[in-house]
């Protein structure tokens, strides 16, 4: 048996009334096993982690909010987990020149062999590359950060102000796609293999809109964030997009011709859904919006997978590590759910039993004050994610840095050892 299967018998749930503080950040079940600062204040945005131990690397988007900072892309070797290491930085040129925030979203993929990583970027009017959207990098030869070079760009002339965010996604017929946000009411579509082959003029494929709603119509819509995954018992590629109006999944198979399934619309205290992500065999989506004192939301679809409503709009039920704050980005590896909860730090939940989430587990990355610059709950942990192979948690801090982490008993993560697919955020590049 995977000590995984164990985990929850061995965790108590932290008691609702604690509270981490400076002298005792995290719950007994956390370790901290590395850490480094990367830079001023509301400089770090979002991470991600290659999934082989054989390429131990990290990769985290770099912005400016308030203070100056840099704007791009740190690759952080993790060759040892307790002495994460900057290795390269890649910056646009012309910093100062660029207008707005710089990078924002980061993922990597595998096409023919090589890898690369994507880069978000988001810059505005009255400097230069408003209608840039991404920067691809090959890493390939990573240790070697000599081979480190730019293969394409990714604009969108008529959509300026960049990508938001991206999702990278291995398509069931064999394509590695790029899903972007667009200043459009929809989400595009890149085939990431055709532009690191030198055809850009090809590279986009698809759109998948954003439906109308009374919150927003005509071009006035959009999505913020979105995921993309495999379901196994229709054996269909699915998109799960937060937008104007709330939450929308689509059958993306046929990617000429997206099948709207399921709306999330009219719930109560949502007017544009932000990250939304489902569970392994795709019946429960945990969904944030981007407000003070909004909680994960966390919703059943099976009513509407079962032909019996189109619209759902009542959670099952709601979690949050402090009601006074915000929760941010998360992942999902069944039953835990991974959060990087702004003020709040690392949280980790069980949703074992979906009407009833409990927290397991929690270190928090930032003790600081709240932001002053913008709204209050915008600092603190702002990207995680889960290695697969060996459990390993690494979180990015808009403040303090990266962060590296162990849960006690969590050693990795198979969806099958849970009776789940085995399905998640991480791609399985060589799968067939």
């Amino acid at each position: 048996m995977r000590p995984a299967l164990i985990l929850l018998l061995a965790l108590a749930p932290p008691l609702a009334t604690a509270q981490w503080t400076a002298e005792k950040p995290g719950s007994d079940n956390i370790t901290v096993l590395g850490h480094i600062a990367l830079g001023p204040r509301l400089s770090v945005a979002d991470m991600d982690l290659e999934q082989e131990l054989h390429r131990p690397y990290a990769y985290v988007s770099r912005m400016v909010y308030g203070d100056d900072g840099p704007k791009g892309t740190d690759i952080i070797d993790l060759s040892d987990p307790t002495q994460p290491a900057v290795i390269y930085e890649w910056r646009i040129e012309d910093q100062d020149l660029h207008m707005r925030t710089g990078g924002m979203d980061v993922k990597y993929f595998k096409w023919r062999d090589r890898y690369y990583v994507v880069q978000s970027l988001q810059f505005g009017a009255g400097g230069p590359n408003p209608d840039l959207g991404a920067v691809i990098l090959d890493v390939t030869d990573l240790p070697d950060v000599r081979t480190v070079r730019e293969v394409a760009r990714i604009r969108e002339p008529n959509l300026p102000g960049g990508f938001h965010n991206i999702f990278v996604y291995k398509h069931s017929n064999g394509r590695v796609l790029l899903f972007s946000t667009a200043s459009g009411p929809f989400a595009n579509v890149y085939d990431l293999g055709v532009i690191v082959e030198g055809d850009l003029q090809n590279a986009q494929i698809a759109r998948v809109p954003v439906p109308e709603s009374p919150l927003g119509r005509a071009g006035r819509r959009g999505y913020h964030d979105f995921y993309v995954g495999y379901h196994e018992e229709t054996t269909s590629d699915r998109f799960y997009g937060g937008g104007t109006g709330g939450y929308y999944v689509y059958d993306v198979t046929d990617l000429d011709s997206p099948q709207l399934l399921v709306t999330l619309t009219g719930i109560n205290g949502v007017r544009s859904g932000h990250t939304f992500t489902p569970s392994p065999d795709g019946r429960y989506v945990i969904a944030e919006t981007e407000y003070r004192y909004a909680p994960l939301r966390i919703f059943d679809l099976q009513p509407a997978l079962d032909g019996k409503v189109t619209n759902i709009r009542n959670p099952i039920s709601a979690w949050t590590a402090d009601w006074q704050h915000l929760v941010h980005n998360h992942e999902v590896r069944w039953p835990y759910v991974f959060v990087s909860g702004y003020l709040d730090g690392l949280q980790i939940f069980s949703m074992m039993d979906p009407a009833n989430p409990v927290t397991v587990a929690y270190y928090d990355t930032y003790l600081g004050p709240p932001n002053t610059d913008r709204y209050a709950m915008f600092n603190g942990a702002f990207g995680v994610d889960v290695r697969n192979v060996d459990g390993l948690i690494a979180v990015s801090d808009m403040s303090t840095g990266f962060w590296t982490f162990r849960m006690d008993g969590f050693q990795g993560w198979q969806g099958t050892d849970w009776g789940v697919p085995d399905i998640s955020s991480a791609q399985q590049w060589d799968s067939e």
